[in-house]
């Protein structure tokens, strides 16, 4: 990328701005990492979330730590496939069950008619991935809360990533994976 392109891109619009988010308190990452261990099939400690924001929604993936560990990645693609299918049908009861009905973002991502949030699975060579693409801001801004609301949950094995351009999808990658082994 030439050095005005990716000026452009750091001028995204403050929404889109990569920003900390406060973990959530501990007796509350307790609960979600406990009842994520009912819904997420993985280990949590030899995995990490990456939630990055895009400006038509956000790319969440899920990577092994240890990028040999073919149970953890295996455990990981059958997850995020299997999500990736029923959030295309608008159902997110899963995320649901981990972070509780009042999870922001999601109430409006279930409102979303179908086709309005285009929900594309893909593996990557040490897990998979999940890219939300909507043209309606409103349901953008719902990712981008409901990642928030996710990074905030599961503080202890999650990051933030990176906002994207179209077309990249593991920018920042292997800088989180070497500071989270």
């Amino acid at each position: 990328m030439n050095f005005f392109a990716a000026f452009l891109f750091l001028m995204l619009p403050v929404s889109m701005s990569v920003h900390a988010v406060e973990p959530a308190d501990e007796k509350r990452l307790d609960e979600v990492a406990e009842r994520g261990t009912h819904v997420m099939p993985f280990d949590l400690e030899k995995t990490i979330h990456v939630f990055s924001k895009t400006p038509e929604g956000g790319i969440q993936q899920v990577i092994a730590k240890d990028k040999s560990d073919s149970e953890q990645i295996q455990l990981i693609r059958a997850h995020l496939s299997e999500i990736s299918a029923e959030f295309s049908q608008g159902d997110y009861s899963k995320p649901m069950h981990i972070h509780g009905q009042d999870m922001p973002g999601l109430d409006v991502l279930k409102t979303a008619s179908p086709g309005q949030v285009k929900i594309e699975y893909r593996e990557l060579p040490d897990g998979a991935q999940i890219h939300y693409i909507s043209q309606s801001p409103q349901l953008i801004d719902a990712i981008h809360q409901w990642f928030d609301a996710q990074l905030s949950d599961h503080a202890r094995h999650a990051v933030p990533g990176h906002p994207h351009e179209h077309g990249q999808h593991r920018h920042g990658h292997d800088s989180h994976n070497r500071h989270h082994e």
